[in-house]
């Protein structure tokens, strides 16, 4: 957890802070080598991890933390591709050829698939599945529901994905656990996306608002062309126009956005707005997990190149990050938090971990 909440980056980092009082206090002994720390963490049982993250959510559960978009308790789901090397590999690593200007050459290179709950004011990352040789995505995320369901039962009611999961046996293995989805609609070779491209002309265009956006939304509801699915679905088309500044001459230039959503979510309980901002909202992953947890927690770094290291440092950042957003949500006033950036909470954490070793080994220095 120092590792994390200190944004050390590497193992090598985490052990120059050695001051044997400081560790003495958090581990009951001095800290071990980078290299045993590695080890250790190949061989960690890690489903131990996957409960403490259980243990966070439930304690914002029963704290009433975890508020969701309205009515409704959304999960957003996605793929992410956390390593890439054209030399180092593992048995967990998935290959493919890369043309180069030296030729093909064969990647190696770790993907997953991660649940983020997203709430009203934090986002907590539940769980994560590395994609395994052979397999594609879906069957990953497949997998991954099958076990976050049962231990998460009730975090959520809806969950959101990309153009990749609009597949009828992901949607219909939802369904049967009683769960909505909403998902990106991108292909253009679908009966259903031909369908709405029919049916759009009949149908009244809605003028809305996303942000600053000025928005036309159009609503098709009850279409069957997707026999495979078993309910009857509903596309939501928007689009979206809006100002962006050129960085060539600083001068505005008016842009144009087309998005399109196919979703089970019924007209009585979800309106076109709210499928709309839910629609945008699947970019939470992206813009407070992934990337945040690259550039500020280190998170893609590799410390140990084994398929069950990797997954434990995951998971044990996916802690550390819930654990951090959990005190800043609840335990900083709101005005505190208004007027600071997580950065600058982040870096206070640090320097209070670093002043505390420091200070541990100046007293034990003659």
């Amino acid at each position: 957890m120092v590792l994390y909440w200190a944004r050390l980056g590497s193992l090598n980092a985490l052990e120059g802070v050695r001051g044997a009082s400081f560790w003495k206090r958090w581990l009951g002994q001095e800290l071990a080598s980078a290299d045993t720390v590695g080890r250790v963490h190949a061989q960690l049982e890690n489903a131990g991890l996957r409960r403490g993250l259980q243990q966070v959510y439930g304690r914002l559960k029963r704290n009433k933390a975890l508020r969701g978009a309205g009515e409704w308790d959304v999960a957003v789901l996605d793929g992410h591709e956390n390593h890439a090397s054209y030399r180092r590999h593992c048995r967990g690593c998935l290959q493919r050829t890369v043309r180069t200007e030296q030729g093909e050459k064969v990647q190696f290179y770790h993907r997953q698939v991660t649940l983020m709950l997203r709430c009203e004011k934090m986002r907590l990352l539940l769980d994560v599945e590395a994609q395994l040789p052979g397999e594609n995505e879906v069957a990953t995320a497949l997998r991954l529901l099958e076990r976050v369901l049962p231990a998460y039962p009730r975090a959520f009611q809806l969950l959101l994905g990309d153009a990749l999961y609009a597949q009828a046996p992901f949607l219909n293995f939802l369904l049967r656990h009683g769960k909505q989805v909403l998902l990106v609609l991108k292909e253009e070779r679908r009966d259903l996306y031909k369908d709405v491209l029919g049916l759009l002309p009949l149908v009244a265009a809605q003028k809305g608002q996303y942000r600053s956006r000025d928005c036309l939304w159009w609503d098709v509801t009850d279409l069957t062309s997707w026999s495979k699915v078993s309910v009857p679905l509903r596309v939501v088309r928007s689009e979206e126009t809006y100002q962006v500044r050129r960085q060539s001459d600083k001068q505005m230039s008016q842009e144009k956005s087309e998005w399109m959503w196919v979703t089970t979510l019924p007209v009585a309980r979800a309106s076109t707005a709210l499928v709309v901002h839910l629609g945008h909202a699947r970019w939470d992953i992206e813009n407070y997990g992934f990337h945040e947890l690259v550039n500020g927690w280190h998170a893609d770094h590799i410390y140990k190149h084994d398929p069950q290291a990797i997954e434990a440092f995951t998971l044990l950042a996916f802690l550390a990050y819930n654990l951090f957003h959990a005190f800043l949500a609840r335990n900083i006033k709101a005005q505190l938090r208004r007027a600071q950036t997580e950065s600058f909470w982040a870096q206070l954490i640090a320097a209070q971990i670093y002043s505390e070793a420091g200070r541990h080994l100046t007293a034990r220095s003659p």
